[in-house]
């Protein structure tokens, strides 16, 4: 019996040992017992928040490393002990009883549910890592977040979401202090002036929430594509995650229709100008997708590296 994951053979073992049928709570339940993720989530819980309130706060408890100790214990009789425990079970199920399932939402990726298929993109596209610190998803389970809560606003679309290991995930809200307020107004910044702030709707050829997709107005090669941020920025550099995202998301999309439709395009230069001296002249940042063709110049050695002449040849 080849398996690849430790989860198949726990759910067979479970439907062994029951009968042959079991409901997917008790195949989960099992699961649980060896995902060390999910240990680690929750002793991250104790360390942050109920160890902390105990300890610090009400004194009930002292700590000595990674242990925790309750205060008193030594004196307590084996029936104050027995005592107690009722009294923490009747605790729990009056709680239990009062929220419900409200108890556990903080665990839950959204009120909503993310359909599959989003996840799958999403997952995809971090190449089965977190996208903060990296671990893959065979050693953490993964989970899809949104960059901007909803809470805050924060849209239900691809680009605003991300993958994130678990631990990274719990800890974002300790550690991220962004005013998404002021974020979400900074996505609308416009200039009146600017030239790709002020596009003719006939020329965007697509568009989502954070970029639009044109043709350029003096191609490069034929389907020579411009990927522009809505949102006035002056290059690259000041981009925020979701536009990066999309950014991303829109080279990909037109790089596969482009070589879709067009059978002799055989690579492609992506690039951008950052700055006057790099020979930027429109100071919004916009990114160029340039179909490029087999003997379409003499000698092709060096692509971008061409921008300086002299070390296009090395």
């Amino acid at each position: 019996m080849r398996m690849s994951h430790v989860y198949q053979p726990v759910m067979i073992r479970n439907l062994l040992k029951n009968k042959g049928t079991a409901d997917s709570a008790k195949i989960a339940k099992d699961l649980l017992a060896y995902d060390v993720s999910q240990v680690e989530y929750y002793q991250l819980i104790t360390k942050n928040m109920v160890g902390k309130v105990l300890t610090n706060n009400r004194g009930i408890t002292d700590k000595d490393g990674d242990s925790y100790q309750l205060n008193g214990f030594e004196n307590l009789t084996k029936d104050q002990q027995k005592e107690l425990i009722t009294i923490c079970d009747s605790r729990i199920n009056e709680y239990i009883e009062k929220r419900g399932k409200n108890i556990w939402q903080h665990r839950r990726v959204s009120s909503r549910a993310i359909p599959g298929s989003v996840r799958y993109e999403v997952l995809k596209r971090a190449k089965g890592r977190c996208e903060l610190c990296g671990i893959s998803k065979d050693v953490k389970s993964l989970e899809v977040d949104h960059i901007i809560p909803r809470s805050k606003q924060g849209k239900d679309e691809l680009s605003n979401y991300q993958a994130l290991c678990y631990t990274c995930n719990a800890q974002k809200l300790n550690r991220d202090d962004t005013d998404f307020r002021k974020l979400n107004k900074e996505f609308e910044a416009r200039e009146k002036d600017c030239l790709f702030c002020n596009l003719p709707k006939k020329r965007i050829i697509d568009e989502d929430e954070f970029v639009v997709v044109i043709k350029d107005g003096f191609p490069v090669t034929k389907h020579h594509t411009l990927i522009i941020p809505k949102r006035h920025v002056a290059d690259y550099f000041g981009l925020h995650q979701p536009e990066l995202n999309s950014l991303n998301s829109m080279l990909q999309k037109h790089k596969d229709l482009i070589t879709k439709k067009d059978k002799t395009v055989t690579g492609f230069n992506i690039g951008m100008n950052n700055g006057e001296d790099a020979g930027q002249t429109v100071f919004h940042c916009h990114v160029h997708l340039i179909p490029r063709r087999k003997g379409d110049i003499k000698n092709p050695r060096g692509g971008v590296r061409g921008i300086i002449p002299n070390k296009k040849d090395y």
